[in-house]
């Protein structure tokens, strides 16, 4: 069986009071996470579930409420919970530097000394072939969202399982191909209407969805103007704490 807990559906500015996002999946020998937000030790330990289980974390891009949530999985694991195994990041080009900076930007004196556990990066391509991380089948495909950042969606493959994951996105028909047959699309949706072209609206989504050819549909990163529609949706939205087993 493969789970997926999501620990945030919220969008940049929490709305609905919502966690930044972050999802978790787990499958037999292995625990990830699909990006890591701010909040993501609040979720986890909220959720009952145990932040010393994850074996890596995959970041779709580069803004602080899709990575920001590293250095306190780092505090944790110095301090709450001594890890001493590895702790593989994956992502787009530039991550490396760019947690680094963020790590020293929040915990100078702390960023400054050796971890105790090691650090792996590992830096995706777009449209590389599929990529192993433990066992897991990872394909990274650019989208549209802001121009000075790679932005990833993933098609993720684990336990038999196969999962898209949008990142932050523009709508693109890409979609269209990528999410064809798989057990899950988690999709963003963080306006209501087209006038955030950045991101996915609900209208352009809901228009296409029986073209999509996926098992499942839900929309996370949800912004406010989405939420205060909530009960006028077809479409299976997520909330913190939502559950699906595949």
């Amino acid at each position: 069986m493969v789970r997926v807990t999501v620990l945030g559906s919220g969008d940049a500015f929490g709305s609905g009071g919502r966690f930044h996002s972050a999802h978790l999946v787990e499958a037999p020998g292995v625990a990830f996470l699909l990006d890591c937000g701010p909040s993501v030790l609040q979720a986890l330990k909220r959720s009952g579930r145990d932040p010393a289980r994850l074996d890596f974390v995959l970041i779709s891009h580069l803004h602080g409420d899709h990575f920001g949530g590293l250095p306190f999985l780092f505090l944790e694991y110095r301090y709450a919970q001594p890890r001493t195994r590895p702790l593989t990041l994956a992502g787009p080009p530039g991550l490396e530097p760019r947690v680094g900076r963020l790590f020293e930007a929040l915990y100078q004196r702390i960023a400054a000394t050796e971890s105790p556990f090691p650090i792996v990066y590992d830096v995706l391509e777009d449209g590389g072939g599929p990529h192993d991380i433990q066992g897991v089948r990872i394909e990274a495909f650019v989208v549209p969202h802001v121009e000075d950042l790679t932005c990833f969606a993933y098609r993720v493959t684990v336990g038999g399982k196969t999962i898209l994951f949008s990142g932050d996105s523009g709508w693109t028909d890409d979609f269209l191909e990528l999410a064809k047959g798989v057990d899950l699309f988690l999709c963003e949706c963080s306006s209501f209407d087209s006038s955030m072209p950045i991101h996915v609206a609900y209208t352009e989504v809901a228009a296409r969805a029986r073209q999509l050819g996926c098992k499942r549909l839900v929309l996370t990163h949800l912004g406010q103007d989405v939420i205060d529609r909530a009960d006028q949706l077809s479409l299976e939205c997520a909330h913190d704490g939502l559950t699906i087993e595949l």
